[in-house]
């Protein structure tokens, strides 16, 4: 029996399942957790790494791995190899005026020219979340970090390149999917953008950063480090998590995944490219030659972490009090910006309830409410997906979030189609497994065994839920451009 590993290498944990390369079925697995915060030391991923490793029985006895990896961490390297500062992650709004300020002045001083200038060159507007906007970042608030970068990777990328035991800037390599995440790659034409580069580094050219050369979704990175005793490992070109979640789930063009950890992702596997000039969606690739048009929320599985905490509950009583709520909550909504927001943009917006009287302010209905509230955000990022001509045939709901059962029972009506909820799983790491097999054998297709089984959640759309949800992030939107 052939073993591969997938690695999930998230923002919250590292998670490694070592799989049967033929069948899928998990032989074993492990888990090590991150530290906590919107910047990390890559270090502290390596660790974790050989942590998760370790507890899932070691590589000895596998022939080939990849690594899915949260998008948009930027790792910054200078000549000779090593981390200038710790990694701004993609949940770090601090270079939200960055992203700003990049989309005007490729418009010649327009918003609205730049968005679209952006949205033709790479497929996507740059958000606070991007690579190529903290770059950005970096350049105008530590100088002297930014002259040093002489290669920028993203957190796959190094945690592949370390595994091969390379010091050797020439020898990063990545993905589409990841690379278009960067804001300076085109996943429509495979070429990096290297004017986008210098523009966000603030230097005449970009020609002197070593860039991961991209890799077709079957190359072979490279092998383990001999000097580890890995030298027999095949080392696959790994993805970034939302593609390896599509891979893992087994989703094809017209499949969508909701899928809610900690931030909130929708997103379709398309045969085109998207270019959206609004922003809201994002024109990324999957891991297996296809487009990957996604949305995504800063605000997921937390706003039902937070209103557990709140009420004083735990998530299956949060489950059982949102359920005895009538829907719409009583008029209570919640607009879940709690950590600010990507989806609308909106890095410095905080969450509000909207409908406060003395009958609508119970915990059945903030339960409701909240729950409500993260489904309907989500149901905006689905219709924006739509507005670009991507056909939406099924949706399955995934993550941490997606084990609530008041999530399950009222998604399909607030998301407006059947949902479908695979039984639990790892499915980046999943996915990444399915790469690392689909390499080993050079395979057209990437290998479907070990798919989920699911559970398949029926409604009548709820309409107006949705529309006074839409009323209230429509007050949110004009009291913040009235602040501005």
């Amino acid at each position: 029996m052939a073993l591969v590993a997938g690695v999930d290498s998230s923002t919250q944990a590292c998670k490694v399942l070592v799989c049967d390369a033929t069948t899928g079925r998990v032989v074993r697995h492990g888990r090590a957790p991150h530290p906590d915060g919107t910047e990390v030391d890559p270090e502290a991923w390596w660790a974790a790494l050989q942590s998760a490793v370790s507890e899932a029985g070691g590589l000895d006895d596998v022939e080939a791995i990849a690594i899915g990896g949260q998008q948009h961490g930027m790792v910054c390297l200078d000549e000779d190899g090593k981390v200038i500062r710790p990694a701004l992650l993609w949940n770090d709004t601090r270079s939200a005026d960055a992203a700003r300020d990049l989309v005007v002045e490729l418009g010649g001083g327009d918003a609205r020219r730049g968005a679209e200038a952006w949205a033709q060159a790479v497929g996507s507007v740059p958000v606070a979340s991007f690579t190529v906007t903290k770059l950005r970042w970096l350049a105008e608030h530590e100088p002297q970090h930014a002259r040093r970068v002489a290669a920028v990777a993203l957190p796959h990328d190094w945690l592949s390149w370390r595994l091969t035991g390379s010091h050797s800037l020439d020898d990063l390599r990545t993905d589409r999917s990841d690379a278009s995440g960067t804001g300076y790659f085109d996943a429509a034409t495979g070429r990096y953008r290297r004017d986008l580069l210098a523009r966000a580094l603030g230097r005449a050219s970009a020609d002197g950063v070593a860039l991961p050369a991209v890799l077709g979704p079957r190359d072979v990175l490279g092998y383990g480090d001999h000097t580890a005793g890995l030298a027999h490992l095949v080392v696959g070109p790994g993805c970034g998590d939302n593609a390896g979640a599509a891979l893992g789930l087994g989703l094809r063009p017209g499949s969508v995944f909701v899928s809610i950890g900690t931030s909130g992702v929708v997103a379709a596997v398309s045969r085109g490219p998207t270019a959206d000039p609004s922003g809201e969606v994002a024109g990324f690739a999957d891991a297996t030659g296809h487009h990957l048009p996604l949305a995504c929320t800063l605000n997921g599985s937390r706003v039902l972490d937070s209103t557990a905490a709140l009420l004083g509950v735990d998530h299956a009583r949060l489950s059982e009090l949102a359920l005895t709520a009538e829907p719409g909550a009583q008029g209570l909504v919640l607009v879940p910006y709690l950590e600010g927001e990507r989806t609308p943009n909106l890095p410095h917006a905080t969450g509000s309830l909207h409908g406060l009287t003395l009958s609508s302010f119970t915990p059945q209905n903030v339960a409701r409410a909240a729950v409500e509230g993260l489904l309907c955000l989500l149901a905006d990022c689905l219709e924006a997906i739509r507005r670009q001509g991507v056909a939406v045939e099924e949706v399955r709901l995934v993550g941490g979030a997606a084990r609530s059962h008041a999530v399950q029972v009222l998604a399909p009506a607030l998301l407006g189609v059947p949902v479908q909820v695979p039984d639990p799983g790892e499915y980046v790491a999943l996915g990444a497994a399915r790469q690392a097999a689909w390499m080993l054998a050079g395979g057209a297709v990437p290998p479907r065994g070990g798919l989920p089984g699911s559970t398949l959640h029926e409604a009548a759309p709820d309409r107006e839920t949705l529309q006074r949800y839409r009323a209230a992030t429509a007050d949110v939107i004009a009291g913040l451009r009235d602040r501005d």
